[in-house]
């Protein structure tokens, strides 16, 4: 069992999906972007950020080589501005292009060629985790040939085991050269109504049992244990084993909204309490911000946090705002959660 660290000693990371899905590391003008968001938030605690790390657009021929250097850069960037010290997580998914479940041999070695760019921008940014929905594509929901009917259920089920058996041996290869990297993969189980799976933490722990490299793992993130969860007696048993197979990598915390943190119905204690017994790495504050990225795939009806520097500034709480409340809000019940098995 891990010891976990004091309140202070614990790092919190904002995900970068409060502003954008897209860093742009090319864009010197949205770098400096980048920078202010860094510095402002820092002053409210965080000492880490998660990145959304881009697919690379369709016509992209050199988009290993292209987007390694960009994200070098960018660090090289942060460093220049004195944030030397700042922690970098990253964000990815598999693409409908770049699937390691696909039936297609060829299009499996091109997600792992894909996915291992990924670990290699991960290493660029002196980030140690990579985490996301990487085995199916993100909002990939199945259906019948040739009448296109969705596929549900028990035979949802037994398709993908088909597609998990295809991703079992990419993920176990990648696990080994992300290894050399030393960056933790941290997989993700999504809510059954963004994705078609694996949903359940249950899922993905069977499905790891098929890939041995323990540098393959999860994140866990309390939305999607909130909504598609075995509840809290069957959590801590999960957590106990995920961390005795050393497998437990990373954590978001995140209303089921995905909007503010501080007002939300989020079982702080029930979900804290068996990580912060074992896990001593970063925990993610994760907000979907309504940009434009996500109003239509997440289905967002509530208004805006607009961003300082960007939207006009109105009567609603700001992006910094909803940051500041979300930090204190966590440090507060961990230190509650802490405090109670003391």
């Amino acid at each position: 069992m891990s010891t976990s660290p004091s309140l202070s000693q614990r790092d919190i990371y904002l995900s970068f999906f409060m502003f954008t899905t897209d860093l742009k590391p090319d864009n010197s003008e949205y770098r400096e972007t980048v920078i202010k968001h860094i510095k402002e938030l820092q002053k409210f605690g965080y000492t880490g950020f998660e990145f959304p790390i881009a697919p690379p657009p369709p016509e992209s021929q050199n988009y290993a080589q292209d987007d390694l250097e960009n994200y070098t850069q960018l660090r090289s960037y942060l460093d220049k501005e004195g944030l030397t010290e700042v922690k970098i997580s990253t964000n990815v998914g598999a693409t409908l292009s770049f699937d390691p479940s696909s039936p297609d041999p060829q299009q499996r070695q091109q997600a792992l060629d894909y996915l291992k760019s990924r670990v290699d921008i991960t290493a660029a940014l002196r980030g140690n985790i990579m985490m996301g929905p990487i085995v199916i594509p993100y909002g990939l929901f199945p259906v019948t040939e040739p009448t296109e009917q969705p596929i549900w259920s028990d035979q949802l089920q037994d398709y993908l085991k088909g597609r998990y058996d295809n991703a079992k041996p990419i993920l176990n290869q990648l696990g080994e050269y992300a290894e050399g990297k030393n960056v933790k993969l941290a997989i993700e189980p999504i809510t059954h109504w963004e994705t078609s799976g694996p949903n359940k933490l249950s899922q993905l722990i069977e499905f790891l049992k098929g890939v041995p490299s323990k540098q393959v793992g999860v994140v866990i993130d309390s939305a999607h244990e909130t909504l598609d969860g075995d509840g809290p007696e069957i959590f801590k048993t999960q957590v106990d084993y995920l961390d005795q197979q050393k497998r437990l990598h990373y954590i978001q915390v995140s209303p089921p909204d995905r909007g503010a943190i501080h007002t939300s119905w989020l079982p702080w204690q029930s979900f804290l309490e068996p990580i912060l017994k074992v896990y001593d790495g970063p925990i993610a504050v994760e907000i979907f911000n309504a940009i434009p990225a996500f109003t239509n795939s997440l289905r967002l009806t509530r208004r805006k946090f607009w961003i300082p520097g960007e939207d006009p500034e109105n009567q609603y709480p700001s992006a910094y705002y909803i940051a500041d409340q979300a930090i204190k809000v966590t440090q507060q019940e961990i230190l509650k959660t802490v405090n109670s098995y003391r």
